[in-house]
C-alpha cells in the first residue's frame, strides 16, 4: 500500500458500526504504520465545494481508481486505520490529485 491508493477498508459509520467502503490512503503514520484514510461515497450531493473532490467517471483518470461510479472523496470523513483493516487495493489517484487533497486538508487544519 502507498499514498494515493484507493482501497477497501473497514470504516466507522455514524451509528458506531463499521462498514467496508472504498477509501483513499492519505498518509501512513508512525509508530505502527497505520493509515490516515478518507472515505469515498457515491452520494455526490454530500460534496463540500473546494474541499471534497468528485471523481467523475467521464474523466480519463477514473479508470485508474477502481471505482464503479462517479464518486466523492470526502476529506471530512477521515479515520486512522490499522493495516489489518485494509481489505485490498482497488485502484489509485495520480500524485497531483493526491497532493491537491492533502493540501486542501492541511490548509483547512491551519485555519
Amino acid at each position: 500500500m502507498e499514498e494515493g491508493d484507493i482501497v477497501r477498508v473497514d470504516l466507522p459509520q455514524a451509528d458506531g458500526k463499521t462498514k467496508v467502503r472504498p477509501a483513499l490512503l492519505l498518509k501512513q503514520v508512525p509508530p505502527y504504520g497505520d493509515w490516515i484514510a478518507c472515505g469515498i461515497s457515491s452520494s455526490l450531493s454530500l460534496e463540500i465545494k473546494d474541499f471534497d473532490l468528485i471523481v467523475d467517471k467521464s474523466e480519463a483518470e477514473f479508470s485508474l481508481t477502481g471505482l464503479k461510479h462517479s464518486s466523492l472523496i470526502r476529506l471530512g470523513f477521515i479515520s486512522t486505520r490499522p493495516k489489518t483493516k485494509i481489505k485490498g487495493k482497488i485502484g489509485s489517484l495520480n500524485k497531483e490529485t493526491h497532493r491537491l487533497l492533502c493540501n486542501r486538508l492541511a490548509d483547512y487544519l491551519r485555519k
